[in-house]
């Protein structure tokens, strides 16, 4: 089923966003998967201006803070399409076919381009409203990992930004949200 949230670029706040593996399958269990994606946060926020506040790399599902200042939806399909390129050259070298084969027997049928489906349709775009949005949203990614009984700590789950607050080792800096573009302008509306 097709998500009814929508972006809506005109708008200049910053999304939570969720992205799902096809059926929730566990794909990220090995590193070299989530590096994928932490090297296309790299990539797009260099190249294409994403900024990314706040994330969480599950097993099967990344979440995201994000912004963009005029194109939010192209960027997030954009890499989207190309995370799911990678990861899937990367499962065709490693002995995980089953994983392949799941991403072809759930594969929608109006996805006539492709032999599989790795991302879900669509990322429930949610747009940040106000400061105590935000902080809901923050508190829900870093604790995600604590929720399913990963880790004790959202510190302690290496794949999430919660290791960015605690001044950790992380694999990914994110961006911090500028006093002059913040919240506030949010809270007045």
């Amino acid at each position: 089923m097709r998500s009814r949230y929508k972006f809506i670029d005109s708008e200049k706040a910053p999304y939570f966003l969720t992205f799902s593996v096809i059926e929730r399958i566990p794909v990220f269990t090995n590193s070299k998967y989530c590096d994928v994606i932490i090297e296309n946060f790299e990539f797009y926020r260099k190249e294409r201006g994403l900024q990314i506040f706040n994330y969480v790399i599950m097993d099967n599902h990344v979440h995201a803070i994000m912004f963009h200042e005029n194109e939010i939806g192209k960027v997030v399909q954009d890499f989207k399409k190309y995370t799911a390129k990678q990861i899937l050259e990367l499962l065709e070298n490693d002995s995980r076919s089953w994983i392949k084969y799941l991403m072809k027997f759930f594969k929608k049928p109006h996805k006539t381009k492709s032999t599989y489906q790795f991302w879900q349709e669509g990322s429930h775009p949610e747009l940040i409203q106000n400061q105590e949005m935000y902080n809901q949203k923050v508190d829900y990614i870093h604790n995600n990992p604590v929720k399913r009984g990963l880790v004790l700590e959202s510190k302690d789950w290496y794949y999430s930004s919660a290791r960015n607050l605690y001044g950790l080792d992380n694999p990914f800096e994110v961006d911090v949200i500028d006093d002059n573009w913040g919240m506030e302008e949010f809270d007045e509306q």
